[in-house]
C-alpha cells in the first residue's frame, strides 16, 4: 500500500518508489482484485459521512440525508503515517466537504458484476 515513508511530516523516504499517489498497478491486487483498496488516496464515496452511523446497527449506508458531517471518504491515503493519522485501513472513514480538493483524494469507479 502507499503510505508515508520516513519521518513525518518532515521526509517522505518514497522508499515504495512513490512520494505522492501511486498508479493502479503499482502494487498486487487483494483477495478479491482490487486495487489500491488502502492508502494511495482517500476514496470519495457517493454517501455521507456519520461517525455513528453503523453503531446503530444499520444494514446500509448514511446515503444523503439532511444533516449529515459531509461527504465520506475511505481507506486513507498516502499522506497516512503511524505517527498521525493512523488511518490507513479499510475501514477508515472521513467527513469532508463536496467541494474539497486535493491530490490525496480520489474515487473509484465500480459496476455491478
Amino acid at each position: 500500500m502507499n503510505i508515508w515513508q520516513g519521518d513525518f511530516p518532515g521526509r517522505n523516504t518514497a522508499a515504495d518508489g512513490h512520494a505522492g499517489t501511486a498508479p493502479v498497478g503499482a502494487f498486487k491486487p487483494n483477495g478479491y482484485g482490487l486495487y489500491n483498496v488502502v492508502g494511495n488516496v482517500w476514496e470519495w464515496c457517493a454517501d455521507w459521512f456519520s461517525p455513528d452511523y453503523h453503531r446503530a446497527g444499520a444494514a446500509r449506508g448514511p446515503g444523503r440525508a439532511a444533516g449529515r458531517a459531509g461527504a465520506r471518504g475511505a481507506g486513507g491515503s498516502y499522506l497516512c503515517h503511524r505517527s498521525y493519522c493512523n488511518r490507513y485501513r479499510v475501514a477508515a472513514r472521513s467527513a469532508t466537504t463536496p467541494d474539497s480538493s486535493t491530490g490525496n483524494t480520489g474515487f473509484r469507479l465500480a459496476a455491478d458484476a
